[in-house]
């Protein structure tokens, strides 16, 4: 209901926890589940305005829906006068579980235009939720049956929902559960109903490293799984997981928000996501890049190191973006074994380096993950913000792992702008930028890392 979503916004920044998105599931509809594309009036008073209040607060608001309808919903009767419905093959729709005919452009207009009047509130982005069941016996408007419009069914699922928010709130994106080849791109997509449990987490990894080797940029899952409430010590775990996931997605059967937990779960939270907002420029950046070369942000250590051949045997670590490469910690522990393809690695959180084309034992640091950075790779950051739009791009940290005097390098670029490779040369007293690729748009701050290197 409202005065919940309004008490969550007022938490988050109570709590000083950075954060860009409320997600609303099934029940903001009159009846749960029932999609009708309608605010609840008993609910919501007034939602043109809630949305707009939690816009001041850097809120954007997520909806959930399906299409999927009974004869209960509110809009059966447009659904069957305008023949939006897959039919059986006696040419009915089937009046307990009728699907949305994405074949038919006159369905896809009707239902572009429901979206586009909760978009036109203000809402930020549609969760598409299921698509993948697509009656393989119904028969389409295509003139086809589900055995050939089955996988093509989310495809043009994602591209209705895609385009219309496109067109309607200037930002093409999706939260999209299922897909098939074409879907990527209509970004973006998660991992669907975890279960919460550490072989889960480790699965659910799994699954995304498959998911960008089929050619998608973007991924999320649901951190600390869905099914059931997140254990505490699971939660822990897998949010710094989520958090160096090119999007991060704290959702699941409730109680999720922090503060339901205790102040020093909060404390290890805010400082996980606290992570996450200090390295936009760094995520950014490599988003822009992995979108230009169709790469995935979340990459298995063979995409970058192809000639290793230990690197094609891992399957519980991965590369964020280029530079960064990640080990969750998978179980109750302080430590884990990690293999480090070739090179020299620097410790993101602890400074320590390590050796490559080998396993180490390596700690967690407070942030309970393990996040090595590439030697001579520039990472840039920016002064924490409790929302993305509030980040300042003109005060810029450029943090260089190094630990010798090699030539160090990174990759910038201002919301909306071109991406810029930085280079940085050894000086007696640290490094400097060989060129400003943004002409004084930026303040240049560099540091070093690790310490007293």
């Amino acid at each position: 209901a409202e005065a919940e979503v309004r008490d969550v916004a007022a938490k988050l920044r109570r709590y000083l926890i950075p954060s860009d998105v409320i997600h609303l599931d099934t029940g903001w509809f009159e009846t749960d589940w029932q999609s009708d594309y309608a605010f609840s009036t008993t609910r919501f008073s007034n939602p043109r305005a809630m949305i707009a209040d939690l816009g001041h607060l850097g809120f954007h608001i997520s909806l959930w829906q399906y299409t999927y309808f009974t004869r209960k919903n509110k809009v059966w009767n447009e659904l069957v006068a305008g023949s939006y419905g897959v039919r059986d093959e006696a040419g009915r729709i089937a009046p307990e579980d009728a699907t949305l005919d994405f074949s038919n452009p006159d369905a896809v207009r009707w239902y572009q235009g429901k979206l586009k009047g909760l978009l036109d509130l203000g809402v930020g982005v549609i969760k598409a939720d299921f698509g993948e069941g697509a009656p393989l016996t119904g028969v389409y408007a295509s003139g086809r049956t589900g055995w050939f419009e089955h996988n093509l069914y989310p495809v043009r699922y994602n591209k209705a929902a895609w385009e219309i928010t496109k067109s309607a709130a200037g930002d093409g994106i999706i939260w999209g559960r299922s897909a098939w080849a074409g879907s990527q791109r209509y970004p973006l997509h998660w991992g669907g109903d975890a279960e919460n449990t550490n072989s889960a987490m480790a699965a659910t990894l799994r699954g995304g490293l498959s998911f960008g080797l089929s050619g998608f940029t973007f991924w999320s899952h649901d951190v600390g799984g869905f099914v059931n409430r997140a254990p505490r010590e699971l939660y822990r775990r897998w949010l710094p997981f989520g958090a160096l996931t090119s999007h991060t997605r704290t959702h699941g059967a409730p109680p999720r928000e922090p503060w339901e937990y205790d102040s020093a779960f909060v404390r290890g939270f805010r400082r996980a996501v606290e992570m996450k907002y200090r390295l936009m420029p760094y995520i950014y950046a490599q988003a822009k890049a992995s979108s230009e070369n169709g790469y995935p942000m979340l990459r298995t250590l063979f995409f970058e190191y192809p000639d290793d051949r230990t690197s094609w045997l891992i399957e519980d670590e991965y590369l964020f973006g280029s530079d960064l490469l990640v080990a969750p910690l998978f179980e109750e522990a302080a430590h884990r074994n990690v293999y480090l393809p070739p090179g020299t690695w620097i410790d993101y959180q602890i400074g320590r380096t390590y050796t490559g084309a080998a396993w180490h034992d390596i700690p967690a640091g407070p942030i309970p993950i393990v996040v090595l950075v590439r030697n001579h790779a520039v990472i840039p950051h920016v002064a924490l913000a409790q929302h993305t739009a509030a980040i300042d791009w003109s005060d810029v940290e450029l943090r260089v792992f190094s630990t010798d005097s090699g030539l160090a390098t990174g990759s910038f670029a201002l919301p909306n702008g071109e991406l810029h490779t930085l280079e940085l040369r050894p000086t007696p007293t640290g490094y400097a930028l060989l060129r400003d690729p943004l002409g004084g748009k930026v303040k240049w701050r560099i540091t070093r890392a690790p310490p007293g290197s």
